[in-house]
């Protein structure tokens, strides 16, 4: 299959559909990737919906299902409206069951109900149990199409199992071996099957470690272990032990991507989304990123209060109200620095909540020589550009170390927040996330003028 730019693949395509070259591109389309043809479909649905469904009819049953998995749920849905029960129920059928669960979940009601009703009675079952799983538990991602032998069978007879069922699975890379009543014994690799005797009985070359995990864990634990151990598969057992489906490597990509995504909407301060930004309208988008803006429109009146309690003091120092800005500024971009770091750590398991105190002293010491770092270059700054290049008279010295020291306190204020809030949300187990940028800067913009009015007081004896 050979690999091609898609701009390239884009012009090929079209132009075998302006000169009418069907044959031509049934052929050219049974050799392109599945998400190529993916890619290509989408446009044309956003273009002109009609050519997408025609297209689409030009492939084979089994393209047709792996093309039909690559799509996103506003594409699915113009393919479904448009096909017949026979049709649909091909796709259906040819779907792996997690695929299929994934656009029953994106599809609107009317549709959903149409698919249950072609659907046949061991695949609507089945889709019905998946159902049924929570969102963020791995029993929503797996695929109950598997490879499963027992091991009182010998390679030979293995080998011809695989060969019966292993199309309809997901994988025949990794092999589980079962009790009679489902229960897990063992994994064997299609590799070490090739490699050992025909005569050899699976439970003399079976692994009996298995790694396993339940349809309950979050599927991002499940993500983190198979990443960790390089795994092609990982098996799903229910409380009972017996194996109901398997976890893959390329739905693991797909939960990293999400919840990648996820976090980062939740950083910037915006509600998740489990749509693509080109397929959520104005509306959405607008009912995701308000809430959060009118949070922090809200939460900046505490500033407001500040700097009123200490404009008397200002105004006998009005130099003062032009560094506010930076120190605000550095205070939010110190505690989201700190912020990010921890909450990336967390994510990648790096660290955990046990190790709260010693992240805290590390970031505590970061935050003393940032501080330092800052104040001394902000001194010579004061000192050699403001007051003596440029001239400013109102600059001092005790006002130069007013700013500076309150810079170096308002720095070790901020990471010290930034490493502990995503520590705190973890113990509350929350996301991490919904404690990054958004409320650390709101916090520390508050906290940084209580500072620098309180050295101001101190060191300028200025009224609050």
């Amino acid at each position: 299959m050979e690999l091609m730019d898609f701009e390239a693949l884009k012009e090929k395509f079209d132009k075998l559909i302006e000169e009418k070259k069907l044959k031509d591109l049934q052929n050219e389309l049974e050799n392109t990737h599945a998400f190529d043809i993916a890619e290509y479909l989408s446009d044309l649905a956003d273009e002109k919906p009609p050519s997408a469904v025609k297209l689409f009819r030009l492939l084979s049953k089994e393209k047709g299902a792996d093309v039909f998995a690559e799509l996103d749920a506003v594409e699915q849905e113009i393919i479904i409206t448009a096909l017949t029960d026979i049709e649909l129920s091909n796709i259906v059928e040819d779907l792996y069951v997690d695929d299929a669960v994934d656009m029953m979940e994106e599809l609107p009601a009317n549709l959903v109900k149409r698919v249950m009703r072609i659907a046949t009675p061991e695949t609507r079952k089945l889709i019905n149990q998946f159902l049924k799983y929570p969102v963020d538990s791995t029993g929503s991602i797996m695929t109950a199409e598997f490879v499963d032998l027992k091991k009182y069978l010998n390679v030979r007879e293995a080998v011809a199992r695989i060969r019966r069922i292993g199309e309809d699975t997901e994988t025949i890379y990794v092999c589980y071996v079962t009790s009679a009543d489902r229960k897990l014994e063992g994994v064997v690799s299609f590799k070490k099957l090739l490699l050992s005797d025909e005569d050899e009985i699976i439970e003399d070359i079976m692994d009996t470690n298995v790694l396993s995990v339940y349809t309950t864990d979050d599927r991002e634990e499940t993500a983190k272990i198979i990443s960790d151990y390089d795994l092609l598969a990982l098996p799903v057992v229910d409380t009972e032990r017996r194996l109901v489906g398997i976890v893959t490597v390329d739905d693991v990509i797909d939960v990293i991507q999400e919840e990648a995504a996820k976090d980062l909407e939740m950083m910037a301060g915006m509600l998740p989304s489990d749509k693509p930004y080109s397929r959520t309208s104005v509306w959405e988008i607008w009912q995701k990123r308000s809430p959060w803006l009118i949070f922090l429109m809200l939460s900046a009146t505490f500033t407001r209060v500040v700097i009123k309690k200490y404009e008397g003091a200002l105004s006998s120092y009005a130099i003062l109200t032009g560094f506010i800005p930076m120190i605000m500024a550095t205070g939010g971009n110190s505690g989201s620095q700190s912020s990010t770091s921890i909450i990336s750590a967390l994510s990648a398991r790096d660290i955990e909540l046990k190790d709260a105190g010693w992240i805290v002293w590390k970031e505590f010491k970061i935050a003393v020589l940032c501080g330092l770092a800052l104040a001394a270059v902000n001194f010579f700054k004061l000192l050699l550009i403001d007051k003596m290049l440029l001239g400013e008279s109102l600059i001092s010295i005790p006002v130069i170390l007013t700013i500076c020291i309150s810079m170096f306190m308002v720095v070790i204020f901020a990471k010290s927040v930034g490493s502990l809030l995503p520590l705190f949300a973890k113990s509350l187990k929350l996301d991490p996330a919904v404690m990054a940028s958004p409320i650390i800067t709101t916090l520390t913009d508050t906290f940084s003028l209580l500072i620098y009015f309180y050295f101001a007081t101190l060191i300028l004896k200025i009224g609050g």
